[in-house]
């Protein structure tokens, strides 16, 4: 990439190519950029209005991608935004009703976009929001039961959205909770077996949601756990081989599940893992070529998995990886490490200085 970037965002568009958008490295950043598997080369795009990280991007059903709140030195955002492919520009759209830092976004089959949760500058939020892209409002719908920010939140087979974990001013959370867009209501379900923040949630082939790693609030977790939307509980799962938080999960097209970077502060990790669902069993696969935590992994058409920027204990990178599934190998895509410890620490202070946590 042409910048160093995490806790950025990584959209497939539905021309094949990969949109990257905002993070931080010495500055909170506005850039986008356009990776082409086709010519495996990256391409500058328009910026966005407002520097943000932490935020969230999603695909629309029209086409173009929506970006939601985050955070800069103004503290944190409410704004959204609008990227259209086909001009390479960027347009501001109806602000959200609530700022938010650390919340989720996710596409209801109707459409619709439902942000849920995350943080503000004077606590944790429990509300959630519907975008409507055909009239560019934002609508409040129901609360969630607790406040939760860093969880996750996964559309469901039978259209609803269930929200995984997190934390709150309470401390890190094992509950549940279920979204039903016919009623615009929250209902709890089963807790799972561990509190965690910082994990990751994958919704298996079998419909089953695969949770995995995070922190609690005592130490980094490698176990895992499956929800059954069917009978609505959790069972666990076999462990991971490395503890981690701030990793990514990717679905693959054997519908094995790839674990990339994370690690437990101040480290990140190099190391990948795969979880078959078929056996419930972890296999540990090659490393990428450098350790990375807050980065982005994107699934591509063509099957592979694209791995983009993040940081570790050195520096923070513009570098990205690809992982092919076929031959479970990593391709380097280009690299633009001249980034000191140093900096890097003082600008992780900075940046925290912004934060609500």
């Amino acid at each position: 990439m042409s910048h160093p970037r995490r806790w950025h965002t990584a959209t497939l568009l539905t021309n094949g190519k990969i949109l990257v958008t905002g993070g931080s490295n010495f500055d909170i950043l506005n850039s986008a950029e356009l990776y082409d598997p086709l010519t495996g080369t990256w391409t500058i795009t328009g910026g966005m209005k407002h520097p943000r990280g932490v935020h969230t991007a999603t695909l629309l059903t029209n086409g173009k991608v929506l970006v939601t709140g985050g955070t800069n030195y103004d503290g944190i955002l409410n704004s959204a935004e609008l990227y259209d492919p086909s001009t390479g520009t960027w347009t501001t759209t109806g602000s959200m009703h609530t700022e938010r830092i650390a919340h989720t976004a996710c596409l209801l089959t109707n459409g619709n976009v439902l942000v849920i949760g995350g943080g503000k500058m004077n606590g944790v939020l429990n509300s959630s929001e519907l975008y409507d892209s055909s009239t560019s409002t934002w609508t409040t719908t129901g609360s969630m039961n607790s406040p939760r920010a860093k969880h996750t939140a996964s559309l469901l087979m039978n259209g609803k959205v269930l929200v995984v974990g997190g934390e709150n001013t309470n401390g890190v959370l094992n509950s549940s909770e279920l979204y039903d867009p016919s009623t615009g209501t929250w209902t709890t379900t089963t807790s799972m077996n561990s509190p965690r923040a910082k994990h990751t949630a994958s919704l298996l082939i079998n419909e089953k949601v695969l949770v995995v790693g995070g922190e609690d609030m005592n130490a980094v977790l490698n176990s895992a756990e499956l929800y059954d939307p069917s009978a609505e509980n959790w069972t666990t799962t076999s462990s991971m081989d490395q503890a981690r938080y701030d990793h990514r999960t990717s679905v693959l097209t054997n519908g094995k599940v790839l674990v990339t970077g994370g690690g437990i502060f101040p480290h990140s990790y190099s190391s990948a893992e795969l979880y078959d669902s078929s056996t419930g069993t972890w296999t540990t696969i090659g490393n990428m070529t450098y350790p990375r935590s807050s980065h982005t992994a994107t699934s591509l058409t063509n099957g592979q998995v694209l791995v983009t920027g993040g940081e570790n204990i050195i520096e923070f990178l513009s570098s990205a990886e690809m992982y092919d599934v076929s031959t479970e190998t990593w391709l380097t895509n280009g690299t633009n490490e001249d980034f000191v410890s140093e900096a890097h620490s003082i600008r992780i202070n900075k940046w925290k200085s912004v934060s609500y946590w």
